[in-house]
């Protein structure tokens, strides 16, 4: 036998041990960042998102950050149950929930990273950043108890709240991505007010994704919203994007989305021409040709004394290209970088805005992976665009608010829908907030109605929806019922995809104005409305057919039936016998097929070839 292999996987193993346990540190000017080995074990990591927790795992949680022993004793210990926060609160409990949490939303801020310096160890770092968060938690606790506030499921793992003190230290743009039914919602002030007190030199901007599913009307009002409140924002589409790139790479012609807007928007506006958003055809006009040639030119001629004044920029309500989009982000910002020479643009927000998305469509390749279920990505990672254009992207977080329910986080795409517990109060959101007519006409279903002793006007239920929607799609249990839950994970999925769209409007704006998409939906009280004052003006001429009269009309039919006969007024190959006819025995014709035999079973074809003509 020869001699073994020096090399093999077991010695690998050993020698990268060995290795490790030696501590071998280099030396970087990026102290306690990812590229440093500062202890941690990034590949075994505890990166798995965490927004609920049940009584006894948050206890134990809290008890761990805290980093104390304890011996369990028999207490008078109350635990809520998780059911009592299910349902949805009624019209008189959401407008006293948002006066309280107007009263106390500076009590609402994200966990900060404690000072450090180049003389702090890793150790001692490590125990400041969890007894830091943990301060936090306590603090949320205590606002929820003494304020009888219900805070909204909010990302409890310490190690994604790392990920963003990473992106933000490095970041000198940080870009908040957030969705375009809701922005107020996925929007986080005091993300904006944290990187101020970093330094002064970075710089926030606001990136409204999925912008395609909005009108120019509904992005304009938006856009001056945002503008009111100091706050620069830029509107995007990655899925339009890519579908546009894409299309010029095949070398075919592509129409931009805002020249389809502009057919569309003339059908689709309601009826109501002095609504507060929206002014006449000329002023429109006038407004998105200044917008067009001035949406770019502001930011490029921006001194240091004006970009210090912040009204002094014009948000434009326009979808920006990818090169658009990039010049932008070079234009925004003026002054000292955090790497001479590179500018790094951090994209942070909630979970499934579309931060990956959008990196993938700005470099055209498949460079981080992405997926419908919120957080998937579970670590930060820099990507170089260009020569001295850096794109830094963020794990999803689910920031701490109270505005917002858990029914709600659930349609908006925050929460996955996959691992929802419970249906009904998401499905009832979507029945509030989509009219029943819609509902009917983008599914093809009939909703029953509402009883006699009930208002005519009021919104489906979360169960006559879904059992409309079970019997059309064949989803049915094993007892021959229509199965809810599989329904309520459709058509949820349905509403985050924007199948079923409701956009939230600025805080000026009532909400049933600003959802000029619902009004190609017909509604069917109206359609019968106009078809019974047509029935009434002129009646309608019915054309009568004779071979039916006289089918219909005639006794003892028994027709498809093997071995009929004519005493019951019916012959075979002859058609309809009157009543009363006598019938022979003798047949006419060809004898010998029967043979004499009358009750011979013949052909289905043969017995009704009468009615061939």
């Amino acid at each position: 036998m020869g001699k073994k292999k020096a090399g093999g996987l077991g010695r690998a193993l050993i020698k990268e041990r060995l290795q490790t346990s030696r501590g071998n540190k280099r030396g970087d000017s990026w102290l306690h960042t990812s590229e440093l080995n500062d202890g941690y074990d990034w590949g075994r990591l505890n990166l798995q998102s965490v927004t609920e927790q049940s009584s006894m795992d948050d206890f134990l949680a809290t008890a761990e950050l805290a980093g104390t022993e304890f011996v369990a004793e028999k207490l008078n210990i109350r635990f809520v149950p998780a059911e009592a926060r299910a349902a949805l609160p009624s019209a008189e409990e959401i407008k006293r929930l948002k006066t309280l949490q107007e009263d106390h939303k500076h009590f609402l801020r994200i966990p900060r990273r404690p000072p450090w310096d180049e003389s702090t160890s890793p150790a001692a770092l490590q125990q400041a950043e969890r007894d830091s968060f943990l301060e936090w938690r306590r603090e949320l606790a205590q606002l929820e108890e003494e304020q009888k506030l219900i805070l909204t499921p909010f990302e409890r793992n310490l190690e994604f709240w790392r990920q963003l003190w990473r992106v933000i230290e490095r970041s000198d743009v940080v870009v908040q991505i957030v969705d375009a039914r809701n922005p107020s919602l996925f929007r986080c002030p005091d993300l904006e007010a944290y990187v101020k007190e970093m330094s002064e030199n970075k710089v926030n901007m606001l990136l409204v994704n999925k912008a395609d599913l909005l009108t120019r009307e509904q992005r304009r009002a938006w856009a001056t919203h945002f503008e009111k409140e100091g706050l620069r924002v830029v509107f995007w589409s990655a899925l339009a994007e890519s579908n546009r790139l894409d299309a010029e790479e095949k070398g075919m012609e592509t129409q931009h989305p805002q020249s389809e807007e502009s057919d569309q928007e003339d059908v689709a506006q309601p009826d109501n021409e002095d609504l507060a958003w929206k002014g006449s055809d000329e002023e429109l006009r006038d407004e998105i040709r200044v917008e067009e040639e001035e949406w770019f030119t502001c930011s490029e001629d921006e001194s240091q004394e004006e970009q210090a004044n912040e009204a002094t920029f014009r948000n434009s309500s326009r979808l920006l290209h990818k090169d658009e989009l990039l010049e932008m982000f070079k234009a925004v910002h003026i002054g000292p970088r955090c790497k001479d020479g590179q500018l790094t643009v951090g994209l942070v927000g909630y979970p499934n805005v579309g931060k990956s998305s959008t990196i993938n469509t700005i470099l055209r390749n498949k460079k981080v992976s992405v997926s419908a279920t919120p957080g998937h990505t579970k670590h930060f990672q820099t990507l170089f665009v260009e020569q001295g254009l850096c794109l830094c992207d963020c794990p999803g977080l689910v920031m701490p608010s109270f505005v917002s329910t858990k029914a709600e986080m659930i349609c908006c795409g925050i929460l996955p829908i996959d691992q929802m517990r419970d249906h009904v109060p998401a499905v009832s959101m979507v029945c509030r907030t989509i009219p029943r007519h819609v509902l009917e006409g983008t599914y093809g279903i009939n909703i029953i109605r509402p009883r006699e002793d009930e208002d005519p006007d009021r919104p489906p239920s979360s169960e006559e929806l879904l059992m409309a929607y079970g019997y059309m799609r064949g989803f049915m249990t094993s007892h021959g019922q229509p199965d809810q839950p599989r329904s309520a994970r459709y058509i949820l999925k349905d509403y985050v995809n924007g199948k079923l769209l409701y956009c939230h409007p600025p805080p000026h704006i009532h909400a049933d104005d600003f959802q000029p998409q619902h009004s190609k939906f017909q509604r069917k009280d109206s359609l019968d409305c106009d078809f019974s004052l047509t029935s009434n003006k002129q009646k309608v001429k019915r054309i009568e057919n004779v071979v039916d009269k006289n089918f219909f009309h005639a006794e003892n039919v028994r027709a498809l039936a093997k071995g009929v006969q004519s005493v019951m007024g019916y012959k075979p190959g002859s058609g309809i016998v009157a009543p009363g006819k006598a019938v022979t025995d003798t047949t006419v014709g060809k004898p010998w097929k029967k043979h004499g035999n009358r009750n011979k079973k013949e052909k289905v074809r043969r017995l009704n070839k009468h009615l061939d003509a």
